[in-house]
């Protein structure tokens, strides 16, 4: 069997059939809130069990104990926030109410209003992002956020406009899909940049030790810089397509918006492959950092305090080809010195493909640089 849910039961938020026509035919009877991209993101994690055991959006104590002790209230590890703000006086409604949530004009969800309270920005951004500077990207959107948060379970009505629908798999689906090729263990593979060499040997290393690879790019808003995720999905196409055995790799997306949160977003990118079915997590050097707010191994660090998590990280040093060696190796394994190494790094290849310069056969593999000059721009704006 695959690994059980995060929290015992795998959620699943989706109003049936005939309960979700009378909602849509008494819609004008409930108040609305237009809810922003990365709310409705949320909703749809929460109604697919992608962050179970959460039923919805969190409640003061919730926000609180995650804060405070980097677990819910019931001691089930958690340690990034998933709340809905909003300004208190575009509030028109009340505790116990039920309200319709809308993603650009469109009703997605029906929400169980149970809790309306404030909130401290700066203790917020500092509990999550370890810093309150303006400029991590984190802290820039908590302070951008509105000043009240509101509580409560939530039911979806109608999926969200999403791209690259073919590449996503539920939580429920990727268990049978599992289960199906017999894959008792799992390792996921978190990504939001084009694959390097070293990535791939990374994935490798990784999967001979288990049974099935599940390749899980971000897809989803990202900082100015980052790769576009249809280039992100284009080269994984085609280095999966040329360079991993099909009968142990799986790709599918995580729609999700990127916090930037460090060691604290590794737990919680650990927690949604949880709840895929994953047992095990490739947690890299600086996994989900920006800048220099976090150590290089802070990120493998944390799992220390979570020994209940469930899953098993895989913690890797970083890659690099060495020219003594002739092969791609890490420090742990390659006795000699710096001046022999050649350094394997998404920002490497981000300089290297804005400056021109061709990526040696060490560096990307040929089928991902043409897939990648395919398109005019690859990166975001």
């Amino acid at each position: 069997m695959v690994n059980r849910p995060h929290g015992g039961k795998l959620v699943r938020r989706k109003l049936g059939e005939k309960v979700r026509d009378r909602v849509l035919e008494e819609i004008g009877e409930y108040p609305k809130i237009e809810i922003r991209d990365v709310n409705a993101v949320d909703v749809m994690s929460i109604a697919d069990g992608v962050y179970s055991p959460l039923s919805g959006f969190m409640m003061s104590d919730e926000l609180q104990s995650v804060l405070v002790d980097m677990r819910l209230p019931d001691d089930t590890p958690w340690t990034i926030p998933s709340v809905l703000d909003m300004d208190r006086g575009s509030i028109d409604f009340e505790e116990g109410d039920s309200v319709i949530l809308l993603s650009r004009g469109k009703p997605i969800a029906r929400m169980y209003v149970e809790d309306i309270y404030t909130y401290d920005k700066a203790g917020y951004a500092r509990s999550v992002f370890g810093t309150e500077d303006p400029a991590h990207p984190g802290v820039k959107r908590v302070m951008e956020m509105g000043d009240t948060l509101i509580g409560g379970e939530l039911e979806q009505i109608a999926e969200m406009d999403a791209p690259f629908p073919d590449h996503y798999l539920t939580p429920h689906e990727t268990r049978v899909l599992f289960n199906e090729r017999g894959w008792k263990t799992i390792v996921a593979f978190q990504t939001r940049n084009v694959s390097h060499v070293g990535h791939e040997f990374l994935q490798k290393t990784a999967a001979t030790f288990v049974d099935g690879l599940f390749i899980n790019p971000v897809i989803g808003k990202k900082k100015s810089g980052d790769f576009r995720d249809d280039v992100i999905l284009k080269t994984y196409e085609e280095l999966i397509k040329h360079y991993f055995p099909k009968e142990i790799t799986h790709m599918s997306i995580l729609r999700y918006e990127m916090k930037y949160a460090g060691p604290k977003e590794a737990i919680h990118h650990a927690i949604m492959r949880k709840n895929f079915g994953c047992t095990h997590i490739i947690i890299g050097r600086d996994h989900a950092g920006v800048g220099n707010y976090y150590g290089p191994y802070e990120a493998q660090e944390i799992f220390k305090q979570f020994p209940d998590l469930g899953m098993e990280p895989m913690a890797f040093q970083a890659f690099f080809y060495c020219h003594k060696c002739g092969n791609i190796v890490n420090a742990k394994i390659c006795p000699h010195p710096k001046e022999h190494h050649d350094s394997l790094s998404g920002t490497k290849m981000r300089e290297m493909l804005k400056t021109g310069e061709v990526p040696k056969p060490h560096h990307m593999r040929k089928e991902v640089f043409d897939a990648l000059r395919s398109f005019e721009n690859p990166f975001v704006e």
